[in-house]
């Protein structure tokens, strides 16, 4: 996820731009009540000033924009709630790279089970099958699971460099993921430095996998999805080969979604049950290391927002195309996001509507 100051400051001003010359106008509809678990309210009574809100929401209708869906979770409950470009409130979208804090959350389900002892356990204690075959390495041996949801395994794996052995789209291309990602050469000692690696998710998931003796689909829906009332879901991937379930993505409702969110939020309890420690969730969602100089947690983002000098922290999940859920704890908030800007920097419109809409709405 690549983020600066001069993509917020973009679609800042284009929101500032436009407002004045809007020709639709937008109208607030609290969020219908259904049986699934969540509690709706009126944004409206939440004594807050609407103005923002109601200004950048009209700005959705009249400019060209790739947002799918856009949802806040205020002290627990759903208050607002917007469709676009043809998504319903049932039909699941593809998560893309969300998917990684999901299995960061599975992980954490499985060491809370004794599944696994540790994360600072060497791969090959459970990873049996495959094993490294080329560019054998010692240092291979010392990959650990912390190493892969850190992304600093060493291996030559960079999703960000169209030059790297391991980057996604290449290995795509092979018949075996794993083999191919275990296969690639250390260029970095294990720990030491981190890049974005995707197929460093997909052997976590395999680990929890091989461990647990379900699928990571199996295993998700038993303990995660199920407790949380998930069940419009499904797994499933943009590649044309065959695709193993623990290299798969997450295919889910946004009003499902949130629930992560908000299990995240709450300290991994939902409904008063606890799913996932404590304890994890504090240790997955803080600061353990830095990709492109932005905080990074076991698979969770850490970005600081400055609202009148005053800094708001966040996680936050991300996706390719403009998939987020942004968790701001000070706030008791979680918003919501799903879109189609596939690859393009039109997906990061998120943050604008997060640091200049929704924070000092909020905030004041």
């Amino acid at each position: 996820m690549k983020l600066n100051k001069k993509t917020l400051l973009f679609f800042f001003f284009s929101l500032i731009v436009f407002i004045g010359y809007s020709q639709n106008i937008y109208t607030y509809k609290k969020p219908v009540t259904l049986k699934d678990g969540w509690q709706t309210g009126s944004i409206l009574n939440q004594n807050i000033d609407t103005t923002l809100i109601h200004k950048a929401f009209t700005q959705l209708l009249n400019i060209e924009n790739e947002i799918h869906s856009i949802l806040l979770i205020k002290n627990n409950e759903l208050v607002l709630e917007e469709y676009y470009k043809g998504y319903t409130i049932d039909k699941p979208h593809d998560l893309r790279s969300v998917t990684k804090s999901i299995v960061a959350i599975l992980l954490g389900i499985a060491l809370d089970k004794n599944i696994i002892e540790d994360i600072n356990d060497p791969i090959s204690k459970y990873l049996k099958s495959p094993v490294p075959a080329k560019n054998i390495d010692k240092r291979k041996n010392e990959i650990t699971i912390k190493n892969l949801i850190t992304m600093s395994s060493g291996l030559d794996c960079d999703d960000w460099n169209k030059k790297s052995k391991g980057q996604e789209d290449k290995v795509y291309k092979r018949k075996d993921w794993l083999q191919y990602t275990l296969n690639l050469p250390i260029i970095n000692e294990p720990g030491s430095t981190s890049t974005y690696c995707t197929m460093g998710v997909v052997l976590t998931a395999e680990i929890i996998s091989q461990t647990s003796g379900l699928s990571i689909d199996e295993f998700a829906k038993t303990y995660l999805f199920d407790p949380l009332r998930i069940d419009n879901f499904y797994w499933s991937h943009t590649s044309k080969k065959k695709v193993i379930p623990s290299a798969k993505r997450v295919y889910m409702t946004p009003r499902d979604l949130a629930k992560i969110g908000q299990l995240v939020l709450n300290n991994g309890t939902w409904k008063g049950e606890q799913i996932v420690s404590k304890k994890w969730i504090e240790e997955a969602t803080s600061p353990k290391t830095k990709i492109t100089n932005i905080d990074y947690g076991y698979l969770w983002w850490n970005i600081p927002f400055n609202h009148k000098n005053t800094i708001i922290q966040s996680k936050i999940a991300t996706g390719n195309g403009g998939q987020y859920i942004m968790i701001l704890p000070s706030l008791n908030l979680v918003a919501i996001f799903t879109g189609g800007a596939y690859n393009s920097p039109k997906d990061k419109l998120p943050f604008a509507f997060l640091n200049d809409i929704f924070i000092p709405t909020f905030k004041e």
